[in-house]
């Protein structure tokens, strides 16, 4: 079982820019597929980015252009750069492993999560 660590959230203001990390342990890393999704107050868990162990990437058209989901092998941790940050990207954050073929990504694991706020 690979376990997820994310870290990275807090509060900023819109058009602001944070990065959030997660450190996976207990595979292989290099040949996981990782991603991360978000659950906004109120609705369901969604989709943002994956990247495969390829290190092609996948992103949903919401967020293409503003963030940039990236990994380290050597330090086993994903990234996902987040800039010009709207209010409607206000969420919990989580991290996933899973199975990926292409565009289409099935998670099989989670982190705890880290909050994003977006507010003015």
């Amino acid at each position: 079982q690979v376990q997820l660590v994310e870290s990275g959230g807090g509060l900023v203001q819109p058009g602001g820019s944070l990065r959030l990390s997660c450190v996976a342990s207990g595979g292989i890393f290099s040949t996981l597929n990782l991603g991360w999704y978000r659950q906004a107050p109120g609705k369901q868990r969604e989709w943002v980015a994956h990247i495969g162990s390829d290190g092609y990437t996948h992103y949903v058209v919401s967020v293409r252009g503003r963030f940039t989901i990236s990994r380290d092998n050597a330090q086993q941790t994903i990234y996902l750069q987040m800039n010009s940050l709207e209010p409607e990207d206000t969420a919990v954050y989580f991290c996933s492993q899973g199975y990926s073929r292409g565009n289409l990504y099935r998670p099989i694991s989670w982190g705890q999560g880290t909050p994003v706020a977006v507010i003015s």
